[in-house]
């Protein structure tokens, strides 16, 4: 039966793709991916050869009804992203969505994505938790701050190692430097590391060492 799969991809390890995720990308019409040349490389090392095409942030909205007509005329559809779980701070939503609204079948396969090992490896309870993705740059930045504050479950966030310093001084600043965090970077990778401690501390830690990689930030509620 046509349908849409949603394919988790490796944040770093290519083992961790799942047995499952390389048989729909082989049995697929075709794949839809967020960087055709990213995605290039993991079809190359586990000989998938399922024509691609490019569906991002820049064209989704344009494209997303063309790919459900090529569903509903019968076809198999795989969309994967640079690296994780598809529609998470990633493409992948306005598809899903037109999708339900003409009743296809939508099947997300388990896997890898990067706030699940950060926030269980943070410490903070996780039965409960708000995640928030990426702050906004500019405009409501400092309105969402304010509100998070008061936020009493454990919130998780992506950042770009070229921010990761101010989003700390700005926890700092509106939630409180003894606030606890958990900063997670390059998981999966060979760099992986883990640092824990006050926002004051933590952010001492990225002061006096250049922050590289990609980052994900476990902030302790109130």
């Amino acid at each position: 039966m046509s349908k849409l799969f949603l394919v988790p991809t490796p944040i770093g390890n290519l083992e961790d793709m799942t047995f499952r995720g390389i048989r729909v990308l082989k049995e697929s019409d075709f794949i839809l991916a967020e960087d055709t040349r990213t995605s290039g490389k993991l079809l190359k090392h586990f000989d998938i050869e399922t024509p691609m095409y490019s569906h991002h942030m820049h064209n989704e909205h344009k494209t997303a009804r063309k790919w459900v007509n090529k569903i509903l005329t019968g076809q198999t559809i795989a969309l994967v992203t640079d690296a994780g779980t598809p529609a998470i701070s990633d493409p992948g939503f306005l598809l899903i969505r037109e999708c339900v609204k003409k009743n296809i079948e939508i099947d997300c396969l388990p896997g890898a994505t990067a706030f699940v090992p950060a926030l269980v490896n943070s410490g903070f309870p996780c039965e409960k938790f708000v995640f928030e993705g990426f702050l906004p740059q500019k405009k409501g930045r400092q309105k969402r701050l304010k509100l998070l504050a008061k936020e009493e479950r454990t919130m998780v966030f992506y950042e770009s190692p070229y921010r990761v310093l101010k989003t700390l001084q700005q926890f700092a600043e509106f939630i409180g430097a003894d606030r606890q965090v958990s900063v997670s970077r390059e998981i999966t990778k060979r760099f992986e590391e883990t640092i824990r401690g006050s926002v004051s501390e933590v952010l001492t830690h990225f002061e006096n060492k250049d922050p590289k990689g990609e980052f994900v930030i476990v902030l302790q509620g109130k």
